[in-house]
């Protein structure tokens, strides 16, 4: 569970309250590790049936403008939400099961720095997705 008292603090810190309802889909964001908007709003259903998808919506964006959740696209769908204090990393999204792993930014530090370099071109590595197919779908396609 998010200690209520910092997200309290941090909306205070705004001149915001703080609502069961931004507790729940906060909670459910952690929970969940990476989620859709939709997928926030099925699990606070389960505890909160009357929150509707526009509230869920609406208060990702909250959280993510007070820094505590972030976004990442990993499909043509919704942005996918995890919490804003995790370690950033780069996804690894599987087109077969539709898993996401992690794995270190700092394995593309290199192309980061060389497109710096060459280019110009500052990657935003916590917004990175690569996506091909994980080691359980490609053992089953060799069964």
């Amino acid at each position: 569970m998010v200690p209520e008292s910092s997200l309290a603090e941090v909306l205070r810190a705004r001149g915001l309250r703080l609502t069961a309802q931004r507790q729940l889909i906060l909670q459910a964001v952690l929970d969940l590790g990476h989620a859709t908007p939709e997928q926030v709003h099925g699990a606070v259903r389960k505890v909160a049936a009357g929150v509707n998808i526009t509230t869920i919506y609406r208060t990702l964006e909250l959280l993510e403008r007070l820094g505590l959740v972030t976004h990442t696209h990993l499909s043509h769908g919704s942005p996918t939400y995890h919490a804003a204090g995790e370690h950033q990393h780069v996804h690894l999204v599987c087109r077969e099961c539709g898993a996401i792993d992690e794995i270190d930014r700092e394995l593309l530090r290199p192309l980061a720095d060389r497109l710096a370099g060459e280019r110009g071109f500052q990657v935003d590595i916590g917004h990175v997705a690569l996506f091909g197919v994980c080691g359980r779908c490609e053992d089953g396609e060799r069964k």
